[in-house]
């Protein structure tokens, strides 16, 4: 159905910056909302950041004016500049889509991919 690849995780000292990518692929006929939630060692996941179809965004409080979400519609990829990082930022990010396609419409999820910051 849908497949999401994510990239741009990695280790980063505090207020360094990483920039995540996701990519969707498949039998995909439109895609509405795209999310970054993230999950830290021993937390429930939390949404860290969410984009409308039309370029709306909103964003956890605790990441923002350091943190923002932005979409390539053309090539169904969504981003999320991270800026002035935080140890406690340190979590697995996931990328969240909603998409539509001959199987109706489904929530699908990226693997994942770490980010640490170090203090």
């Amino acid at each position: 159905q849908v497949q999401l690849v994510e990239s741009g995780g990695g280790l980063v000292q505090a207020g360094g910056s990483l920039r995540l990518s996701c990519t969707a692929s498949g039998n995909i006929n439109s895609i509405s909302d795209m999310r970054w939630y993230r999950q830290a060692p021993g937390k429930q996941r939390e949404l860290v950041a969410a984009i409308t179809s039309g370029g709306d965004t909103n964003s956890a409080d605790s990441v923002k004016d350091r943190f923002s979400i932005s979409r390539d519609n053309a090539k169904k990829a969504v981003f999320l500049q991270m800026n002035n990082l935080k140890p406690d930022d340190t979590a697995v990010y996931y990328c969240n889509v909603d998409a539509s396609g001959y199987w109706g419409r489904d929530k699908f999820w990226g693997q994942g991919t770490q980010v640490t910051v170090s203090s």
